[in-house]
């Protein structure tokens, strides 16, 4: 019992701190690398050494072609699309503001849950909706993002990001992908990282050798590959085998804070008043979304 409480605190660490500090992570990467790169190496990387770890484990990498088509297909809606832009999206808007906008993933899940399966909504979940979008509209109604433009672009395409990862989750919760969340993981870490790579020469992104790369630069895509990937994303599949999703999901809510504390301390990101109170607003609504009465919105798969 002391060495699964143990366990519990260690996984809940790692997907409250570990992701929430991704978004710093790649902020710092991102500041020198193109976008795509960036995320296509981490995950080709993370990929390569979760396969080397299923294998050590003696689990058998064998899957069907209906399978590696899901997980191609997962990896694009998580990974190439829902963080390569993201990351992309990271130049234009601070990392605290990013992910506060992440944060309406369960948001986002529920009403495609409602526009896709048709699935009513309780009254907490109405409420919840409405926090959420009055929460939106705080965060990006400020007067310092309407005066830049490019602040918009931004905005608008982690939204898109957001309904990709959205969709993901209902996709993958049906799909038939391996079981082993080793091996399905990999599978779409690998995918996606590949696509990354041929997309990003391809809309003109230049590669810095890796000679050049800063100090900056190699911790912190270290940090992505290590942390924010491989021990992250174990410690969450982990913890949904052994308790409850919705607690899995609080994640949702905790991230946010991680980031908003890390961009102000490490890069001097400014924190406005109205940022602290739209945070309130959107991470109540996110909290009566995942503590509805009946079943629970699945926790969303690894943003960043």
């Amino acid at each position: 019992m002391r060495k699964q409480t143990i366990l519990f605190i260690l996984a809940f660490f790692c997907i409250y701190v570990f992701w929430g500090s991704t978004f710093l992570w790649n902020k710092m990467a991102v500041t020198q690398l193109p976008p795509l790169m960036l995320a296509g190496i981490r995950f080709t990387t993370a990929g390569t050494i979760i396969f080397i770890i299923a294998r050590l484990l003696g689990h058998s990498l064998g899957i069907t072609r209906r399978q590696l088509f899901n997980s191609v297909l997962a990896g694009f809606l998580f990974l190439s699309y829902g963080n390569g832009v993201f990351v992309w999206a990271l130049r234009y808007v601070d990392t605290g503001f990013a992910a506060l906008l992440a944060a309406l993933q369960p948001l986002f899940i529920l009403l495609l849950m409602r526009a896709v399966q048709k699935k009513a909504l309780q009254p907490k979940s109405i409420i919840g909706v409405l926090l959420g979008l009055f929460g939106m509209y705080l965060l990006v109604s400020q007067q310092s993002i309407s005066a830049e433009g490019n602040g918009w672009i931004g905005i608008i395409m982690i939204l898109t990001c957001i309904l990709s990862w959205s969709s993901g989750s209902l996709f993958v919760a049906q799909a038939d992908v391996p079981s082993n969340f080793f091996v399905s993981t990999g599978y779409q870490m690998i995918s996606a990282g590949l696509i990354l790579c041929i997309v990003s020469p391809l809309i003109g992104e230049e590669w810095v050798n890796i000679l050049d790369w800063t100090p900056n630069t190699f911790i912190a895509m270290g940090c992505l590959v290590l942390f924010g990937s491989i021990a992250a994303f174990t410690s969450f599949n982990y913890l949904l085998k052994k308790i409850s999703p919705e607690k899995v999901a609080t994640s949702s809510y905790v991230n946010p804070v991680i980031a908003l504390f890390l961009g102000w301390y490490f890069l001097e990101e400014r924190i406005s008043l109205q940022s602290l109170i739209a945070a309130a607003v959107l991470l109540t609504g996110v909290y009566f979304i995942n503590n509805r009465k009946k079943r629970k919105l699945p926790p969303a798969k690894s943003k960043a």
